[in-house]
């Protein structure tokens, strides 16, 4: 008997087929039409829950990063909501500040402490006060309300403070309301 060198291997099917006469296992025996229909319409099945389960973890996960990128937001728009409430308290205390001369040196002082306070808890909340004069005007910063000719001023120099402003950048309450020096020319 001649070899061509190959020799099925024992368990393989051509080698069962030939070498044994055995018949094929169940794995290879053919599913009726009925079945197969059965196995397509479930692997549909499948496929389709699965992809429903994959959308939902998708949209929690979406909801959950949604979460966490609007929480500093909100968190930070009301902060900037408390801090702003409070600001006409502290812009009456500089008006009474300003007419408390002829009061006795208790009552300034007590008004003072006040207003420094008031200061503080904004600065402590990220808005501090920016009441700087002899600068150069920053429209980021400031609000013009007047201009100043005053020759001795460099032009667009900040020369009063009108209103103190409060916070900076993304953070900013309210601009200074200042005056400027008028441009020379």
């Amino acid at each position: 008997m001649a070899t061509t060198g190959k020799s099925a291997e024992p368990g393989t099917p051509s080698a069962d087929a030939a070498g044994t006469g055995a018949e094929s296992g169940p794995q290879d025996a053919p599913v009726p039409a009925v079945g197969q229909d059965r196995i397509a319409e479930l692997e549909a099945k499948v496929a389709e829950l699965e992809d429903r389960w994959r959308r939902a973890a998708a949209d929690a996960d979406n909801q959950r990063k949604r979460y966490a990128a609007e929480l500093p937001a909100a968190r930070k728009a009301e902060r900037a909501r408390v801090a702003a409430a409070f600001l006409p308290i502290l812009d009456n205390l500089e008006l009474a500040l300003a007419h408390a001369q002829a009061d006795p040196a208790a009552i300034v002082q007590g008004v003072l402490a006040i207003r420094d306070q008031a200061v503080q808890l904004l600065a402590g909340l990220g808005y501090q006060r920016d009441d700087e004069s002899d600068v150069p005007f920053d429209p980021a910063r400031h609000e013009v309300v007047a201009v100043d000719d005053d020759p001795r001023a460099e032009p667009n120099t900040v020369t009063r403070v009108m209103r103190p402003g409060y916070g900076t950048g993304d953070g900013q309450l309210r601009p200074t309301a200042v005056s400027v020096a008028k441009p020379r020319g």
